[in-house]
């Protein structure tokens, strides 16, 4: 059951692993700074104007971040993730335009470290590609999406974003049996209690994922 809309799922968790603190000492704060921000803006912010203007303040932010550390993947996903929510939040004329800006973001950090945010870009590539509408209308491609959400499940195997994306991802494919159970996998995942926000309102999706599968 193909979804012929933009509904560009707030993208994902688990991403500060791993990150260099060295010669960047400040990046993982940083980056951290947006993730939290993001989930804020997402989970806890009421009114919809209101939130489209913080995504817009969040996303000036992001790429400040970028700037400071260029050739650095993980602040290139942030900044993807918060265009992926803008693009979600905008009206018809401005949905792709956003959309493949995040993608093109998303796969200049996936060129640059495909394994960053433990496997958080190659599950945000792979959302943005099966969310989308393919050809002629958009960049849509359910193929490499698969491919992509595979990849990150196989860095984080137990983590619930990556489960949960593969489980609506094989839901969009029509494979509900499967969906199911990377769902419960995915609602089994530990708690993060270093971000409230997010662990709160992903488990929130994941629940509503499971009663819409029943």
């Amino acid at each position: 059951m193909k979804k012929q809309h933009f509904a560009i799922m707030a993208l994902f968790a688990s991403l500060l692993g791993g990150l260099p603190t060295a010669a960047f000492a400040g990046m993982p704060e940083e980056v951290k700074a947006i993730n939290d921000g993001w989930a804020h803006i997402v989970y806890e912010m009421k009114g919809s104007s209101t939130q489209t203007k913080a995504l817009d303040r969040l996303g000036q932010q992001a790429a400040q971040v970028v700037a400071r550390y260029p050739g650095k993947a993980e602040p290139l996903l942030w900044q993807g993730i918060v265009t992926s929510e803008q693009a979600n939040r905008a009206n018809f004329f401005h949905k792709l335009g956003l959309a493949t800006r995040a993608r093109d973001l998303l796969a200049k950090a996936y060129a640059i470290d495909p394994h960053a945010g433990k496997g958080g870009v190659a599950m945000s590539l792979g959302v943005l590609y099966y969310k989308v509408p393919g050809s002629p209308i958009g960049f849509g491609d359910d193929a490499r999406a698969g491919k992509l959400l595979k990849e990150a499940l196989a860095l984080d195997p137990g983590g619930m974003d990556a489960n949960y994306f593969y489980a609506d991802y094989l839901l969009d494919q029509g494979d509900k049996a499967d969906a199911r159970t990377y769902a419960m996998k995915a609602l089994r995942a530990p708690h993060d209690t270093t971000r409230p926000a997010w662990d709160a309102g992903r488990r929130r999706e994941v629940q509503a994922l499971i009663a819409h599968m029943n």
